[in-house]
């Protein structure tokens, strides 16, 4: 349960979108989770994030006030400005980092409690970026908020988001883990008996959605009547629309009732991802009780109990054979055990344990199924 000490409180949450920019992703869930469960418990919440196309300036959803102000690069510097503006109004801040965090205590009063939330390491990622774009997002991602937020406590979702900010970008402040939570309805559809893949996410390089492309005709041979569904909208989606096989759709954007209707009805999820912070959408698929296949990557690797609620296959692995062998090996329990392993995370316990923190109490380390975060 959240702290009654939430009543009154003064919190901003910085994000770099909000869940309704047509770019929204897990991230994007994650903090709008907290927010209004915080206004919810008392607190006074503004969520300061980009502005898209037709999007309104200014919002109040759920009590969250939504401000909104630039775009990709641009928001940046306008919400540093705005917090700059009322840099002793606020009692707390949530500087959420997609990639690059928002640098807030450089503005902020030295009494404002910030708290850094980390989803996944993106130093690879940048690599898509031209060279000077790429070198400027590994600087400020590794040592200029590596130094930022030295003193600052910050919060991963995940264990292999606390060990990557920790190896790969030598992170020096304490880190505390808060997981994603769920949020679907757990009741779900019906399976159809013939194969169904499905593929959940955002339609951007890293999630290479090509290597699910590439394994589809491999699979028909064995299964000729398995249809995949690629749901999800971003950058590569006209480039992966041009060169579907045989027995795939890729569906774009489904409203959420739509989108869990097509997950629950099938066999297994496939996620070709380089990496994640966590990746909800295997949360998501469990609740439904769909496993998930997957690379034995960052995030991923927390998400998926090998063999029990999803498929790992070694990074660089063929993906073909790994979902073929879950196929195989799929029956009832797995089901099962995917909506006993969902059942375990819950945005109210995530929340309360993120109220803690921004209150500056002690939260004991996460241990479930095995994890376990000192």
């Amino acid at each position: 349960m959240i702290s009654t000490e939430l009543a009154g409180l003064r919190l901003a949450v910085v994000n770099w979108r909000d869940p309704w920019h047509p770019a929204a992703g897990g991230a994007e869930t994650y903090a709008w989770e907290m927010a209004r469960r915080f206004a919810a418990a008392g607190a006074r919440v503004r969520f300061v994030t980009a502005r898209a196309r037709g999007q309104a300036p200014y919002q109040l959803v759920d009590g969250v006030r939504l401000i909104r102000m630039g775009g990709l690069f641009t928001v940046y510097p306008l919400v540093l400005y705005w917090l700059l503006r009322r840099r002793s109004r606020f009692d707390a801040v949530l500087d959420c980092s997609n990639g690059i965090p928002f640098f807030t205590p450089w503005v902020l009063s030295r009494r404002t409690r910030v708290l850094c939330v980390v989803h996944h390491v993106h130093d690879r990622q940048f690599a898509v970026l031209p060279f000077l774009l790429a070198v400027l997002g590994r600087f400020l991602e590794g040592p200029g908020a590596r130094w930022t937020y030295r003193r600052r406590l910050s919060v991963a979702v995940s264990p292999s988001t606390a060990a990557a900010m920790r190896e790969r970008l030598g992170w020096l402040g304490p880190i505390e883990i808060v997981p994603n939570g769920v949020s679907v309805d757990p009741g779900g559809g019906s399976r159809e008996r013939r194969p169904r893949i499905v593929c959940v996410g955002r339609l951007v390089a890293h999630k290479r959605v090509d290597l699910l492309l590439d394994a589809v005709p491999e699979l028909r041979e064995r299964w000729p009547d398995l249809r995949v569904d690629i749901v999800g909208r971003g950058p590569e989606e006209d480039r992966l629309r041009a060169r579907l096989p045989e027995g795939t759709t890729l569906h774009g954007y489904l409203p959420d009732a739509d989108k869990e209707r097509l997950v629950a009805g099938a066999r297994l999820q496939v996620i070709a991802s380089q990496g994640e912070g966590w990746g909800l959408c295997v949360l998501e698929a469990a609740a439904l009780g769909v496993p998930t296949v997957a690379f034995d990557v960052d995030g991923l690797r927390d998400a998926i109990r090998h063999g029990e609620t999803g498929w790992l296959v070694p990074e660089g692995g063929d993906l073909a054979k790994g979902v073929a062998a879950a196929l195989t090996e799929l029956d009832a329990t797995h089901a099962d055990r995917c909506r006993a392993w969902a059942a375990r995370f819950d945005w109210d316990g995530s929340a309360a344990r993120m109220a803690a923190l921004v209150l500056g109490r002690s939260v004991a380390p996460m241990r479930i199924s095995g994890w376990e975060h000192q």
